[in-house]
């Protein structure tokens, strides 16, 4: 497939100045902002169908790993976040019903970190919390899963979030040693034992780091994304201008306060974390000084144009909307239409935001030019890019939708105006709930009506989510 990509989209009708586009919607941008206007579209309420609603959304500073956040667990960062909504909404901790949590690199002595920060964070023991796990969209996995008990009558309140912490992975013994030390721990003789220690090998002391590739088909996913760019003619420059885009878009959003999920955290020992450490806007010149990542020597991933590892936690309460306005709360936004997609995981492992926005529109009964904010996830700057020429392509449409016509391109004047996760940083099972609660203060924010949510996911799956903004 990658070489009928290559010598198909050379042919396709892309436009070629990717870069120009990004440049007039960073000049548009405080425009958008100041603009608030009021839309007068349809609402997507439904007869017998419940409405629910996104109350609220908080989420720890995202950090890159290794920093302020290293000494603590998973779910520390989980209960710091569970509190912080507590505190920002001030619902009594018996007046939820469940907990959900998306997490993907679990930490062995909280697998079920829900329970854990839940019960940490004083929820009552007798709320229900489980934990799952679906790779880049486990928080979205979360937020759907609030949705469908709360549809199906199961509940009336369920906080929903995602938590991933990259400074302290699990880190195993090579599977001989584990046999080697199972089989220790069972045997009753100390012949027995000698015998079994005896049999250690060097090799049985390498450690087994968290895999970084895909199982099936054993490719890392920067190496999938330099494929992909190279598929879809991105070039490394394009790539550049985006990220640069994205740092540069975040900065503006974090000064001008805009970043209101952003709460305060007092890490135990240190200094209260109050913002985002990963956003660093640069310049071409620098970025261009960088070498590439994965494909070497003439890949265009680098680190500067990809998503960094972070540490960071996020917690939404999503309710009925009856239940909502009962207990005194003005919702931010109605949680509508939402899809999840798998294709191929070799070739179009990160194309799940092209093959999801179709199919999320044509269930809310939306075209492309009804949304009035697109927050998408960025992994790479070349995955993005990929995907926006995706999506522009008749061809790929076709040959590989089964669609008539192409999807369409976001303008780029409503697409993650306040960075990203390039530029916010990327907590693997956080980021979902991020992106649902940043659309809906966008919307409040630029006066629309209609979001769009969009994310690639390991194993080649995807998610995409409608949301409407409650009347202001």
């Amino acid at each position: 497939m990658a070489s009928m990509l290559i010598n198909s989209m050379r042919s396709c009708s892309v436009s070629p100045s990717w870069g120009m586009r990004f440049a007039r919607s960073l000049s548009t941008t405080a425009q958008l902002q100041a603009q608030v206007q009021t839309k007068s579209k349809k609402t997507l309420s439904r007869p017998g169908v419940k409405n629910i609603v996104l109350v609220e959304g908080v989420r720890t500073p995202f950090l890159m790993s290794g920093t302020t956040y290293t000494d603590l667990m998973p779910h520390d960062l989980a209960r710091a976040a569970l509190q912080g909504l507590l505190n920002r909404t001030g619902i009594p901790k018996d007046a939820v019903d469940y907990i959900v949590y998306g997490t993907v690199i679990q930490e062995v002595k909280t697998s079920n970190v829900a329970r854990e920060a839940a019960l940490g964070a004083g929820f009552s023991d007798k709320v229900p919390a489980h934990t799952v796990t679906m790779a880049c969209i486990s928080s979205n996995q979360a937020m759907t899963t609030a949705v469908g008990l709360i549809a199906a009558g199961q509940c009336d309140t369920v906080v929903a979030g995602g938590v991933e912490f990259m400074s302290d992975v699990p880190i195993r013994h090579s599977r001989k040693m584990r046999k080697t030390m199972l089989s220790l721990n069972k045997a009753k003789t100390l012949g027995q034992k000698l015998s079994l220690i005896g049999g250690i090998r060097m090799a049985h002391l390498s450690p087994e780091l968290p895999a970084v590739a895909e199982f099936s088909t054993a490719e890392t996913m920067g190496h999938s994304a330099d494929r992909l760019a190279a598929a879809f003619g991105v070039s490394r420059v394009e790539q550049d201008e985006f990220a640069l885009r994205s740092h540069t878009f975040a900065k503006k959003a974090q000064d001008a306060g805009l970043l209101q999920d952003v709460i305060s955290f007092k890490v135990p020992g240190r200094d209260i974390v109050s913002k985002d450490n990963g956003i660093r806007p640069s310049s071409m010149e620098q970025m261009a000084k960088l070498k590439p990542a994965f494909i070497k020597p003439h890949g265009t991933v680098t680190a500067a144009n990809s998503s960094f590892l972070t540490d960071g936690a996020s917690a939404v309460l999503i309710m009925s909307e009856e239940k909502a306005l009962a207990m005194g709360y003005k919702p931010k936004a109605y949680l509508r239409d939402f899809v999840y997609v798998s294709q191929d995981p070799k070739d179009q492992l990160l194309l799940g935001p092209t093959y999801a926005t179709p199919k999320v529109l044509e269930r809310a009964g939306l075209s492309l030019s009804d949304i009035d904010v697109f927050e998408f996830h960025e992994a790479f700057a070349g995955q993005i890019m990929a995907n926006l020429k995706a999506m522009d392509s008749d061809w790929f449409t076709q040959t590989y939708m089964g669609r008539k016509s192409k999807v369409g391109t976001p303008p780029m004047e409503k697409f993650n105006l306040w960075g990203g996760s390039l530029s916010l940083g990327h907590p693997f099972g956080a980021t979902g709930c991020r992106l649902v609660t940043t659309v809906a203060h966008r919307l409040q924010k630029e006066g629309g009506q209609y979001g769009l949510v969009a994310a690639c996911a390991a194993g080649g799956q995807g998610h995409g989510m409608v949301i409407e903004a409650y009347p202001q």
